[in-house]
């Protein structure tokens, strides 16, 4: 296994351009929308064409399992958003930590539209925003949470939602779900690399071994101290990435007949325990890279 070795992500199944129509048919439905992204890596789990799809609709960023990102990193984040007029709250839709600023996010981001309404004599209309995101990043729990009720599907795999669907969650408010949506095409291999790492590409069509040591290849450079002490190792600084791997597994005891580690099992392993948190708090990108 090569460090050089490079295996680009692309992911663009009919499906996902037939959203991208339905999007665009259905803004006229909505007020504003709401997209839901990963708080690890903010940018790469946010469609580069929502913008343009969107056209000028009020717009709410949720930045989800805020849980398992790094707190201070989050915060810069909200930050950036705020200073493009976006409104972003940390949340993990989960639990349902964060999830009590949504709906006054809500009437503040969409105060114009309350008030056109109450000046035409609609006061009592629903507010209605649109659900957007890439794959894997927890629309369908957020809706779920919201609607005090499991009406959504959830799994944690890439393109479960499959149509649009309409949910009444209480305060006035109306979400309309959409698929999971991705871009056709990842220009930087970097963001194809996080994305497969949060599980928003379907891992049957990686090579996960490779996506292994390119996560390793984060850890050292970023948190080693996590891999140390998640793993019981030391001493791997200098150690290529896919030596790592091999020296995890031989700690884990993934040894097959005649000694030899098993790097698959190995790297199934690391890439569910990174998704679960079990390897801490991480966020692999900040502003400051954009």
């Amino acid at each position: 296994m090569a460090d050089s070795q490079k295996q680009v992500v692309q992911w663009f199944p009919g499906h996902m351009a037939k959203t991208r129509r339905l999007i665009k048919e259905s803004l006229r439905l909505v007020d504003g929308v709401l997209e839901v992204i990963d708080a690890r890596i903010p940018y790469s789990s946010s469609n580069p064409e929502l913008s343009e799809l969107i056209s000028g609709k009020p717009r709410i960023v949720l930045l989800n399992k805020c849980d398992l990102a790094d707190g201070n990193t989050t915060k810069k984040w909200i930050e950036y958003y705020k200073k493009q007029g976006i409104t972003a709250i940390p949340v993990d839709c989960r639990s349902g930590k964060g999830l009590n600023a949504f709906q006054g996010a809500v009437k503040t981001v969409l105060a114009e539209k309350i008030r056109s309404n109450e000046e035409k004599g609609m006061a009592g209309n629903p507010l209605r925003l649109m659900v957007v995101g890439i794959p894997n990043t927890g629309k369908s729990s957020f809706i779920n949470r919201m609607a005090g009720t499991v009406k959504a599907k959830v799994a944690d795999k890439a393109g479960v939602t499959r149509h649009n669907q309409w949910f009444a969650i209480g305060g006035g408010i109306e979400l309309l779900d959409t698929p999971g949506v991705l871009w056709p095409k990842f220009d930087d291999s970097k963001v194809g690399d996080r994305l497969a790492f949060i599980g928003s590409v379907k891992d049957e069509i990686l090579d996960t071994e490779l996506l292994a040591v390119r996560l390793l290849e984060v850890m050292q450079e970023h948190y080693p101290v996590r891999l140390s002490e998640r793993y019981k190792i030391s001493g791997f600084e200098e150690l290529q990435p896919w030596e790592v791997l091999e020296l995890i597994g031989r700690k884990r005891g993934n040894i097959m007949r005649g000694g030899e580690i098993d790097t698959e099992r190995t790297s199934v392993m690391l890439l569910d325990e990174y998704r679960g948190g079990k390897l801490g708090t991480i966020s692999l990108e900040s502003p400051e890279d954009m």
